[in-house]
């Protein structure tokens, strides 16, 4: 950078700083400033012409003015003014007041744009570098439209100085990660890729960086970078700390670059070419062998550039999964890390032999060091630490070493951070599933779970237990002996109560001939925890009670008396009220026969995915639970009990009547002709399209491509849960929706999943996905008449400007669905651009001879297509003035429709799709929310601001909801959506 003459110091910009420090209160301040402004402002307004100096220190100012939290609108033209000075500072300082203060939509980009392009054809590198600093910077799409073609140009070009290619390759970087449509490299792939050879360390450094996003989005246009990495990475392996004297950082040669270039590497499979891989190998070897050696410097600078190359290195050797020696010895060294002082480097050990478990090379090797792993998982004081340590016995464990590490386990959660809990509890329940040799153990483990930590045993983790025993006959006596003797425990968590009130219901005849298990012994330990437990559980035990009436009619006088007390029959819950009058009837009316038909025991569960790997699945996010250990959860879950979801006629499905089970039954049919088209497992006729079995979410939208035309057959949306909509109520014109269809839209805007419409003879269900830009919807047609319906169509239309932002593609829907059956539709989605209308689904069916008309709404809206992001509370606000235009904000102030619930509000919010933003605003009674719409065309990031008013003037609680976006249409249609969800 040029030097600064001493001409340049602006004496008034640091007499106006300092009597800002000098300022007393905030009140003081804004005076001071509020005088300068208008002093800057005459100055700007005046008659006079300012010249470059006197520009440049007021602009200055203004940018001062501006960091300290004040709104600028002005002095925006006087700065772009300074960009066409031949003075470095002056032009400096305008390029530096853009890169801060212009919005990238603004009117003066262009007039910005020309002077960029003056500046770039200069060939002064000095301004050069500016101009690509300031393209960096704004980073609008604009910018990118003008500049991705000559940037790649200046990047390879020969004469272009070393300097000017880095700013180019940061410049290109920064375009290509929020334009990547218009980052076109074509050409100049080839060119881009050689400069990994560059001469010059600097320009090879940054230009790894741009290469290894372009090698992420297109690995085929430059799988050619992979051998010239390789070799620029065995010269750098090899070379001493000397010879790259102006990159050495404490005695390691280019530090930065060699993991950068071994991130690169990651990006691709191992090298075909023997030559190159075995170079490779041997840099990789290399490495390790220098992980070895003594430090050359105590310094912890030194350390930590080692130990960076080095996990580095270990990332690439797992990535690959192919060289079982060099598997062996990463893990070798990860494990002498395990007992580091440094408590950083413990953690990213025990994070890279989480991943080293799963190779087959290297499971044996991280096994022998899982006493080392218990022993953190006691003794580190690092909550983060300990949880890795969890995660590293989760997945080390097998047959032989289960018991060890799930009692390990176990005895950890006694005084386990209650962040990791839940967690915790999981994991032992899948391992304990998965790896038990003999049922009874199960049992115990779960049952003990369930004692040490009964708080964080979700409702997955029980009713697996109860499957798994209801599936196992050898297994039923002993659960239900444990079950019994851990009931008389004078404290007993109501999991445990829930456990024992349905085990003992099913199989308490089972030890019923102990005399200290007697029928009444059971029946009086269950109802002495009865006033103790919420309205569920004593619904379920209330379910039990009349099993106990059918497997022990000795019990039944003293069950009725308790179901005829008012504390029953009269009780203020009528699901309890409802349940005792209707078992206490069915026990005096009902002959023995019936009542052994009615209660007989529960059926074998059908064999599905363990519901506890979903769970774990999802509270630890994609890629946590890999594909392959989910089919072997399935696999080892079917081949221990066949383990399924809950049948809709069991106890527990009855005592927990508000609360849905996993395999509800969506159209109530549990009884009728068996389904001829996509017929669900066992026990359901219709598949549960709620439940994580319904539809296999890991695969979800792996094979889904862009739809490639338009199709008509495709379905829309219909009434969300109106149960008594009459069949009469239909479109005679498929063109036109039924009346209350936006109505039923709305309620699908912050959810995927449920019923779109019902009537007396059909029933829609949805289950549905969104990633980036694609969609795929998966429609369940259930006929709930006992009457086929034939000629069954469907069709979609997308009106008017539509068919040019959406594109919708279907698969046939069977033609006939017999009574009581259900068929699937699939449908993928692609949003080209941003829409407002949605789609419209005819159906047409032909029931007893009459025609059957609907047309409806496809719940296809524009916040389905949010990815969310996370951010700042500076880089929040900061892009909230940046979408200062008018026609960028969508407002509107409306009453509540519902009660003002702080947790509702969250979930609705995440339910749109964006990310939530927590202690970003510094009214904590607001909700902030950031997130980036995907279509083909273009991106659009879109911010929002929910303010409750529980206490308005008018008594009424009140909303004040705003959304800014860069496209404006985007805001308002946003802002309709939303105003109707609270």
């Amino acid at each position: 950078m040029p030097a600064v003459s001493k001409g340049d110091g602006m004496r008034g910009l640091a007499v106006f700083i300092s009597d800002i420090r000098n300022c007393k209160s905030k009140e003081a301040e804004i005076k001071r400033i509020n005088k300068e402004l208008a002093n800057i402002r005459s100055k700007f307004k005046g008659d006079k012409a300012l010249d470059g100096y006197s520009k440049k220190k007021y602009v200055c100012k203004l940018l001062f003015i501006f960091l300290l939290g004040h709104d600028i609108d002005f002095g925006h033209m006087e700065a772009v003014n300074l960009l066409s000075s031949n003075k470095y500072t002056e032009k400096q300082i305008g390029y530096l007041f853009i890169s801060v203060l212009v919005n990238s939509n603004s009117e003066l980009i262009r007039l910005i744009n020309n002077a960029i392009k003056n500046d770039l054809s200069s060939r002064n590198p000095t301004f050069m570098c500016l101009a690509l600093h300031c393209i960096a910077n704004v980073g609008s799409r604009e910018m990118a439209e003008a500049f991705a073609g000559e940037i790649p140009r200046i990047l390879v070009a020969g004469d272009t100085m070393d300097s000017v290619k880095q700013s180019a390759a940061l410049c290109l970087l920064r375009l290509y990660k929020t334009s990547p449509d218009l980052v076109l490299m074509g050409e100049w792939t080839s060119r881009v890729v050689h400069l990994l050879n560059d001469q010059h360390m600097g320009v090879v450094t940054a230009a790894i960086s741009l290469i290894t996003c372009l090698s992420q989005k297109n690995p085929d246009e430059f799988k050619t970078c992979v051998s010239l990495a390789v070799s620029r990475l065995s010269r750098i392996v090899s070379s001493a700390s000397t010879d790259l004297q102006d990159y050495t950082y404490y005695f390691v040669p280019a530090p930065w670059l060699s993991c950068k270039l071994l991130r690169l590497l990651q990006c691709y499979p191992p090298p075909e070419d023997g030559a190159v891989k075995g170079r490779l190998v041997e840099c990789l070897e290399t490495i390790l062998n220098k992980a070895q050696e003594p430090p050359k410097s105590k310094k912890v600078q030194h350390s930590n550039a080692k130990n960076a190359i080095l996990f580095e290195a270990i990332s690439l050797i797992i990535h690959y999964d192919s060289e079982p020696n060099l598997l062996v010895r990463a893990c070798n060294q990860l494990g002498q890390f395990l007992q580091h002082r440094e408590t950083n480097l413990r953690y990213l050990a025990l994070e890279s032999m989480c991943t080293l478990a799963s190779s087959e090379f290297s499971h044996e090797a991280v096994k022998t060091h899982i006493e080392t792993v218990i022993n953190a998982l006691k003794t580190e004081r690092d909550v983060s630490v300990r949880q890795r340590a969890a995660d590293l016995l989760y997945a080390m464990c097998d047959r032989s070493n289960a018991k060890q590490i799930v009692a390990e386990m176990l005895s950890y959660l006694e005084t386990a951070d209650y962040s990791i809990r839940e967690e915790m509890v999981l994991k032992v329940a899948i391992l304990a599933e998965k790896y038990a040799v003999d049922y009874s153990w199960y049992v115990d483990t779960i049952l003990n779970l369930i004692r040490i930590a009964g708080d964080y045993v979700s409702e997955e983790v029980w009713y697996r237990v109860i499957q798994i025993v209801i599936n196992r006959d050898d297994v039923q006596g002993y659960a239900a002996k444990t079950v019994f003797e851990a009931l008389q425990a004078p404290a007993c968590h109501e999991n445990m109560v829930k456990v024992g009130g349905y085990i003992l219901g099913e199989f308490g005849n089972l030890i019923a001939g102990d005399p200290r298990s007697s029928p009444l012994v059971q029946f009086n330990l269950l109802h002495s925890k009865f006033h103790l437990c919420s309205v569920p559980t004593r619904a379920l035990l209330l379910s039990a009670y009349i099993k106990f009436i059918n497997l022990f009619p000795e019990t039944k006088s003293t069950i009725q008396e308790v179901l005829r007390s008012d504390s029953q029959i009269r009780n203020s819950d009528v699901e309890l009220q409802q349940r005792a009058v209707e078992y206490l009837k069915l026990s005096s009316i009902a002959s023995t026969d019936v009542l052994a038909t009615v209660l007989e025991e529960m059926p074998p569960f059908p064999e599905r995915e363990s519901s506890i790997l979903a769970k774990l699945k999802k509270k630890k996010g994609p890629g946590a639970v890999s594909v392959n250990e989910l089919e072997e959860g399935k696999r080892e879950g079917g081949e221990l009990n066949g383990g399924g979801e809950r049948g809709d006629n069991s106890a527990i499905a009855a005592s927990n009547a508000s609360t849905p089970s996993p395999s509800a039954d969506l159209l109530g049919l549990r009884t009728g002709p068996p389904v001829t088209a996509a017929a669900p497992s066992a026990g359901s006729l219709l598949v549960d399209v709620f439940s994580e079995a319904g539809v296999n979410d890991d695969g979800f939208l792996r094979d889904l491509e862009p739809p490639t035309e338009s199709s008509d057959s495709l379905l829309a949306e219909g009434p969300g849960d109106s149960d008594s909509a009459p069949p009469s109520v239909v479109s005679e014109d498929p063109a036109t929706p039924l009346p209350e269809s936006n109505e039923l839209l709305n309620k699908f805007v912050c959810k995927n999943n449920g019923v779109l419409f019902e009537n007396q003879l059909l029933q829609i269900g949805i289950k549905s996905e969104y990633r980036q830009n694609l969609g795929r919807m998966y429609l369940f047609y259930g006929n709930k008449t006992s009457v086929q319906f034939i000629t069954f169509t469907t069709t979609v239309t997308c009106p008017g400007e539509l068919q040019s932002q959406l594109n919708v593609q279907s698969k046939p829907v069977e033609p006939l669905i017999e009574g009581g059956a259900q068929v699937q539709q699939v449908i993928n989605i692609e949003c080209l651009t941003d829409f407002s209308d949605a789609p419209l689904l005819n159906i047409k069916f032909r029931y007893g001879g009459a025609l059957q008309n609907l047309t409806l709404k496809l719940p296809v809206t524009i916040n389905k297509f949010f990815q969310p992001t996370e951010m700042a509370s500076h880089d929040f606000f900061q892009r909230w003035k940046q979408l200062s235009l008018p026609q960028q904000e969508a407002q509107k102030i409306f009453k509540a429709n519902h009660a003002m619930d702080t947790e509702v509000l969250k979930a609705k919010l995440l339910g749109l799709g964006m990310a939530l933003l927590e202690n970003v605003d510094p009214n904590p009674e607001n909700f902030v929310c950031a997130g980036v719409i995907q279509t083909k065309a273009q991106q659009v990031g879109s911010l929002l601001r929910l303010e409750p008013n529980a206490q308005a003037q008018s008594g009424e609680q009140m909303y004040r909801l705003t959304v800014r976006s860069s496209k404006d249409t985007v805001s308002k249609r946003l802002c309709e959506l939303l105003a109707e969800q609270f």
